[in-house]
């Protein structure tokens, strides 16, 4: 792969996996219309790599206030602790609910991958385009009342983390679904955009483990094209996180949905010709 077709992989990959318009699908639109093969697992990898680090960074502070609180709360057990503060209760409340919504996205994603030589059926995708605008353009109406952290059920996580399992098929738009589902189930704004993207971090690694056995096989090579992908998938994919945030928390979320209904009927029409 030259460096350009890395760095051009790397900016679709940083705006579509935050973007709610599924980085999957545009990966299969793109090589089927450019003529890129299926990029090497390595390569795959080191670009989610990329936007999985944009995660860590700009959700730090939640992140380290759930090790905190985790780590306190183990320690309470065994009484060498003060009593657990506030923040301590938010932090073990938002670790537990993503382990509760991490099992379902396990599983579906699991049975899900069994059928994925069915991924990259170009009217299949364009369908799945056409799901992911459906569900953006319902939340038009969801106002920024809802739920926090505290007022989220277990129940809520588990339905969500579902919907997560579900968008493994190229088309439906990961954080499009998860953030959609948090605000029918009742959240508000800024907890289902924190929720959802939380919620990704042990799917996007769990994934990556599964597909990293090139990386110990002597078939993986760090190359121009691969160091420039992932950098740019970071840069980008940060910038883009950072904007989905501030749409979502302005309720303008379904503003994408007119993108996703074009980009899937033209998907659906490349595929049947």
């Amino acid at each position: 792969m030259e460096p350009i077709q890395g760095v051009g992989l790397g900016i679709i990959q940083g705006l579509t996996e935050f973007l709610p318009v599924s980085s999957s699908g545009h990966l299969v639109l793109v090589q089927h219309l450019f003529g890129i093969t299926e990029p090497a697992l390595f390569f795959d990898v080191s670009l989610h790599v990329g936007t999985l680090l944009a995660v860590f960074i700009v959700f730090r502070n939640d992140l380290g206030m759930m090790a905190v609180s985790v780590w306190r709360g183990i320690a309470a057990m065994f009484g060498s602790t003060s009593p657990r503060s506030g923040r301590d209760a938010e932090g073990l409340k938002l670790a537990l609910l993503i382990v509760v919504g991490s099992v379902p996205t396990a599983v579906l994603g699991l049975c899900l991958k069994q059928v994925d030589h069915l991924f990259f059926s170009l009217p299949l995708v364009g369908i799945m385009f056409l799901v992911t605008g459906t569900l953006l353009w319902l939340t038009r109406n969801r106002d920024s009342g809802g739920v926090d952290v505290y007022g989220f059920s277990k129940g809520r996580a588990f339905w969500i983390g579902a919907v997560q399992g579900l968008a493994v098929l190229p088309g439906i738009s990961r954080s499009g679904a998860t953030i959609a589902a948090g605000l029918f189930l009742g959240l508000d704004r800024a907890t289902a955009a924190r929720f959802s993207f939380l919620l990704c971090i042990p799917a996007i690694v769990g994934a990556e483990l599964l597909s990293a056995a090139d990386l110990f096989s002597g078939h993986a090579r760090l190359d121009a094209a691969t160091v420039l992908g992932t950098l740019t998938a970071f840069v980008v994919g940060y910038g883009a996180l950072k904007v989905l945030i501030r749409i979502v928390q302005q309720g303008r979320f379904y503003l994408f949905a007119p993108y996703c209904f074009i980009l899937g009927g033209v998907t659906f029409w490349l595929g049947m010709r």
